[in-house]
């Protein structure tokens, strides 16, 4: 079955007025302005660009020439994330017709990334509470939007993002990133590694980047899994800048 999108038309007053409001919940990020981000991923600007975007080793095959740990840990890190950023890009809008339609399916399949995705030891409990768990997964389905979560993989492989200007670095405002030692790529084992692979790699150089840490506790979702760590790196992120 081919479905294809349908146009959803929406009046200029009622998108104007939503940009309006939505503007006031950021900052500008301009040279001039003073606020700026705090993210906690490093990934590269462009990491959904390409023909195989969805390829963690970033075209880089396993040659079986790799030493075990490093081998071991990219099979590792392709088992967490290999068949969620795939389907998201390749079938999202077969796979969300499913999950809007069953709400156990929902939640299995996003049961399924909150254990793999959260530094848990093998208990999913001790990071979230069912509370937490079921609410979320109820946010989804009353408001009918996985379909909509998993259309920005697709949307930002087929319209790849481009820098809009060419200073240096592309993103000027100050930026602050939290790395978790959950989440290090191969060969990187401690939080200080961590940081040191940041700043001496490329995408270091792609950011203003006035605070950079990395904590050995916490997943994906590490406001919710450490947050003492993450308000903290936050508030040194942010603090002066107002």
């Amino acid at each position: 079955m081919n479905l294809e999108p349908r146009p959803l038309h929406v009046r200029d007053a009622v998108l104007d007025d939503l940009r309006a409001r939505l503007a006031l919940t950021r900052p500008p990020l301009d040279e001039a302005n003073e606020d700026g981000v705090h993210i906690g991923s490093g990934l590269p600007l462009d990491f959904f660009t390409g023909p195989r975007a969805w390829d963690l080793a970033r075209h880089r095959p396993l040659t079986g020439d790799e030493p075990a740990p490093i081998r071991a840990r990219v099979i590792q890190l392709d088992r967490r994330s290999a068949s969620h950023l795939a389907v998201h890009m390749l079938d999202g809008a077969t796979l969300a017709h499913g999950l809007s339609d069953s709400p156990a399916g929902l939640l299995a399949w996003l049961l399924e990334r909150w254990n793999a995705w959260s530094d848990n030891g093998g208990d999913l409990e001790s990071v979230f509470t069912k509370d937490d768990l079921l609410t979320h997964t109820t946010i989804y389905w009353a408001n009918n939007s996985i379909a909509t979560s998993m259309r920005y993989y697709a949307n930002a492989n087929r319209y790849p993002w481009t820098p809009s200007h060419d200073r240096t670095p592309v993103v000027q405002a100050p930026v602050g990133l939290t790395f978790v030692t959950y989440e290090n790529p191969p060969g990187i084992t401690t939080p200080g590694e961590r940081v040191q692979a940041f700043r001496s790699g490329a995408q270091a150089a792609w950011f203003n980047h006035v605070n950079v840490t990395a904590h050995p506790h916490g997943g994906h979702f590490i406001p919710g899994e450490n947050p003492d760590a993450w308000t903290t790196d936050l508030r040194r992120t942010f603090h002066g800048r107002r």
